[in-house]
């Protein structure tokens, strides 16, 4: 990931933050999150044609976050409105039920909840019988490899019906790499 695409990814922190009210800044966030969307969706649209973009869901139950902190969710849909062959899906997985939020577990901030094991989307979303049969274009802010939880809603998709799935992330967790000499 190149250094100008690395400071973009940066504004995610102020559109999810759960510990700090960076309500100010959210619609610029918004906005660039949108931008940067619009540009990859419509490649992905030209490759794939007609989708229906999900979310991945955030962690704890959707009706716990107030609506400043939904920003990502918001961004999203502007970007699904500015691409055509685009269907809004953001509503068809939706958290029910807490779960732990992975990267504050570490300070003991992750909330309640259990940690994402295999089946965890299932067991702790709804997800809408609309995505049958459809080409899915699953979304999330941060991939990260060692978590599972992407591909675990990925899975819960398929498993509902759903005819195939193309998984996006804006960013993803760098991991460092160690080499170990014998």
């Amino acid at each position: 990931m190149n250094d100008e695409r690395n400071a973009h990814i940066k504004f995610i922190n102020f559109l999810k933050n759960d510990f700090f009210d960076f309500t100010n800044i959210v619609p610029a966030c918004e906005q660039r999150l949108s931008n940067i969307l619009v540009e990859d969706f419509q490649q992905i649209v030209d490759l794939h044609g007609r989708l229906t973009v999900c979310g991945v869901p955030r962690s704890k139950r959707e009706s716990s976050y107030p609506a400043c902190k939904m920003g990502l969710k918001r961004g999203i849909r502007a970007a699904i409105a500015r691409v055509e062959g685009l269907e809004d899906g953001m509503d068809y997985l939706i958290r029910h039920t807490n779960t732990l939020t992975t990267h504050w577990a570490r300070f003991n901030k992750g909330g309640d909840g259990r940690k994402p094991y295999p089946g965890i989307t299932r067991e702790t979303c709804t997800v809408s019988s609309q995505v049958a049969g459809k080409d899915v274009l699953l979304v999330d802010d941060i991939y990260t490899p060692t978590c599972g939880i992407d591909e675990d809603a990925i899975q819960t998709l398929l498993d509902a019906g759903a005819k195939s799935v193309i998984f996006y992330a804006v960013g993803y967790t760098a991991r460092k790499t160690y080499r170990y000499c014998a």
